[in-house]
């Protein structure tokens, strides 16, 4: 188990380029044939988010009580991440049905794939990333130190993700229904997380729940982002919980990398 934790990493990075290159042309080939191309991309997001904003900010009027900042702010910090977490999951799990012509090559590296996806929704989430600094700094909050936060917590979600999705790629080969599953856990997800309300306010009174909610990996990169963007923290002060979060990542790239390594002998003879 520990030589396959340590092989493959060491896989990836010989494989680099290939990844680099297939990464660019799986994002370029996306949103080939349509009129707008890879703009495509970016408009759901960003109509996602200002559906969220006008429903809760307008409908609702929800606000951020004793935090003093705009709710659309508070919502954007939250939902950036997630937005890559949800893309690279969905990419990645369906990283060898897609490129099942690749599966079938015997001299290709396979475990690539899902890093490929994985990437190709990096590329968004950095269009993001800025889109969100820009926003800040129109509403007068400039970007500071710790910023320098959006590479570690980019990051976490990268590793996080890649262990879920060797294993989760592994399994959807077999069985297909998995990948409706996963969107039920991400619609589901995205309110438990919590982006689009103030846990921390709203179950003060609820230590308990407040812990569960707390076992949720995305709630400790949410909350980093928040930290970098709004509350000005660094992932340090937190030492418990970045602990807690790198032994759940680390356990995420054992187990996915064991149901990949054990899978892959079969991937031709299913695809």
């Amino acid at each position: 188990m520990l030589k396959r934790l340590i092989s493959r990493p060491t896989e990836l990075f010989r494989s680099r380029r290939l990844v680099a290159n297939l990464a660019k042309n799986d994002f370029k080939t996306k949103y080939a044939g349509s009129y707008l191309g890879i703009i495509w991309a970016f408009i759901q997001p960003v109509i996602t988010i200002l559906v969220y904003w006008f429903v809760f900010s307008v409908g609702f009027r929800a606000d951020t009580g004793s935090l003093g900042i705009p709710f659309v702010l508070y919502l954007v910090a939250g939902i950036v991440p997630w937005f890559f977490f949800q893309d690279a999951l969905n990419g990645g799990t369906n990283a060898l049905l897609e490129y099942n012509y690749l599966v079938k090559k015997v001299v290709f590296q396979i475990s690539v794939l899902p890093v490929v996806k994985i990437l190709s929704a990096f590329i968004v989430h950095v269009f993001f990333v800025f889109f969100t600094i820009v926003l800040f700094t129109a509403y007068g909050y400039f970007p500071d130190i710790y910023y320098i936060q959006i590479l570690y917590y980019s990051g976490c979600v990268f590793v996080l993700v890649l262990g879920l999705c060797y294993a989760t790629c592994a399994i959807v080969v077999f069985f297909r229904d998995l990948t409706q599953i996963i969107n039920i856990v991400l619609q589901v997800g995205v309110w438990l997380t919590p982006i689009m309300w103030i846990a921390e306010d709203q179950l003060a009174a609820h230590p308990a729940v407040m812990t569960i909610l707390k076992l949720n990996p995305m709630y400790y990169v949410v909350t980093g982002y928040r930290d970098t963007f709004i509350f000005k923290n660094w992932f340090f002060e937190r030492p418990g919980w970045t602990l807690y979060f790198w032994v759940f990542a680390g356990m995420c790239f054992l187990f996915g990398s064991w149901i990949f390594g054990r899978l892959r002998v079969h991937f031709a003879d299913v695809l």
